[in-house]
């Protein structure tokens, strides 16, 4: 399956890609097959479950919202975060949700979404399985759906098996390993980023691709100014209270340089950008997938130090460090996972801060070899990384984690700037390390909330 840069880069809400974005496009998706069957007018029932990691996380990333919201029509790019709440407590109260918003049958939240905390599907760990009735009582529509992280989504047909999406699309340069890619750059004295403008155009024109990769870099931008001007505390029930308002607030009394550490005043507002995009993501915002919600701060953090702080930062530059970006994204997805269910925390962090370090080297002029090398450098150090969200919100310790993750992308990009290329580890070792970490890793560790900090610290 070839996989575009809009792929990875989703404009959707938060606070989960893999548990919010994809159940929302699946519960859209299993009412298009009931309607291409003339089937939706006659469902006056219809029940969800939800298995593995979407069944024992699911509450606290607002899966049940994210359904309910699905079979009303919605999808992620286009809902309101605003109408959310109201939405989904206008059929709480009421009982019915209008599937649609055309076609009414009766709802009950608690008794109508399943959450199998202990029950696992074989071909994903975030598996969910909707069921619909007629009202003589028949089963007239049931489908499997899994979300495998990033908001992509796989359905099984009614053989049980994986539909994979058909591809026919013929890219110009195919590489499935950093080593390809490298030699691709070379054989064709190209960049990255040229690479994969080449292949994007495989699917848009020229001036698409950088319009929507401008569009997104704007996304980005509003859910940063969003992000430091609003206080209060996160939903949830951990009472978490927003800090980036507060930071950004001291950060503009100091001038930009904190006096207490000049030498890295850049990195608090680094921090300050994590900080202000997970906030939202965690609270419900609009957010870009990156490649995930859970790691959605790291790539716009460092592009705006980018932005912000390196000299000849221009849009160009935001452009290059986008495709560059997906290149690396492309080979984790291909070659490991993007998913804190399937590899832990290291394949959302992890990949996000490898794409992060390779744009920000490319955008200030690396060469292939040194942002393979600065990828590299963001994996390595993100190794075994687990995800053990307390109480199974996108709040602690992923808000900090991206932060944490932005800043090292930024030395990674450094590191890897002051060398000529040359390195013990290649990517695509780091990558294939990452999944055989991943496959070992307990599931506890896996998004569960049955490890980690998850049980060793109280959610009240």
């Amino acid at each position: 399956m070839a996989i575009s840069l809009f792929d990875l880069f989703k404009t959707g809400i938060g606070p989960s890609s893999s548990h919010t974005v994809g159940p929302m496009i699946a519960a859209r998706q299993f009412l298009d097959g009931l309607n291409q069957r003339q089937l939706l007018p006659t469902v006056r029932k219809i029940n969800i479950e939800l298995f593995g990691s979407l069944g024992a996380t699911g509450r606290g990333h607002g899966t049940g919202k994210a359904i309910l919201l699905g079979l009303t029509g919605a999808l992620p790019e286009k809902v309101d975060p605003d109408t959310i709440e109201d939405t989904v407590n206008r059929i709480t109260q009421s009982g019915t949700l209008e599937l649609m918003n055309k076609y009414p049958v009766g709802f009950n939240y608690v008794e109508d979404i399943i959450f199998h905390r202990m029950k696992h599907l074989d071909y994903h760990s975030n598996g969910l399985t909707f069921s619909a009735w007629a009202s003589s009582g028949e089963l007239i529509g049931k489908q499997t759906f899994y979300s495998i992280g990033g908001g992509f989504v796989l359905a099984e047909n009614e053989a049980g098996e994986i539909e994979l999406p058909a591809d026919t699309t013929r890219l110009p340069y195919n590489f499935s390993s950093g080593a390809e890619l490298i030699e691709l750059c070379g054989e064709q004295e190209r960049s990255i980023a040229e690479i994969m403008l080449s292949n994007e155009m495989s699917w848009r024109e020229e001036t698409e691709v950088k319009e929507g990769i401008l569009a997104l870099w704007r996304v980005m931008q509003e859910c940063v100014e969003k992000g430091i001007h609003r206080e209060g505390i996160l939903p949830g029930g951990l009472n978490i209270k927003r800090r980036a308002a507060k930071l950004y607030r001291e950060l503009r009394q100091q001038n930009r340089i904190d006096r207490v550490t000049p030498s890295l005043g850049a990195m608090d507002w680094v921090n300050l950008y994590a900080l202000a995009v997970n906030e939202e993501n965690a609270a419900g915002g609009r957010v870009v997938t990156a490649p995930t919600n859970g790691a959605a701060g790291i790539i716009p953090a460092v592009l705006h130090y980018y932005w912000n702080f390196c000299p000849g930062s221009c849009e160009e530059g935001i452009i290059e460090f986008f495709l560059t970006a997906a290149a690396i994204g492309i080979l984790c997805k291909k070659n490991a996972s993007i998913s804190g269910a399937e590899v832990g925390c290291q394949g959302e962090v992890g990949s996000a801060c490898a794409m992060a370090a390779a744009g920000l080297a490319a955008a200030t002029g690396g060469t292939p070899a040194q942002i393979e090398n600065a990828a590299e450098i963001g994996i390595e150090h993100n190794l075994g990384l687990t995800c053990d969200p307390i109480g199974g919100l996108v709040q602690i310790p992923c808000i900090e984690r991206n932060a944490m993750a932005a800043v090292k992308a930024i030395n990674s990009a450094t590191l890897a700037l002051r060398g000529d290329g040359a390195h013990y580890v290649s990517l695509d070792k780091a990558i294939r390390t990452m999944r055989d970490t991943g496959r070992d890793m307990s599931d506890k560790y896996k998004e569960t909330s049955r490890g980690g900090l998850a049980v060793n610290v109280p959610d009240c």
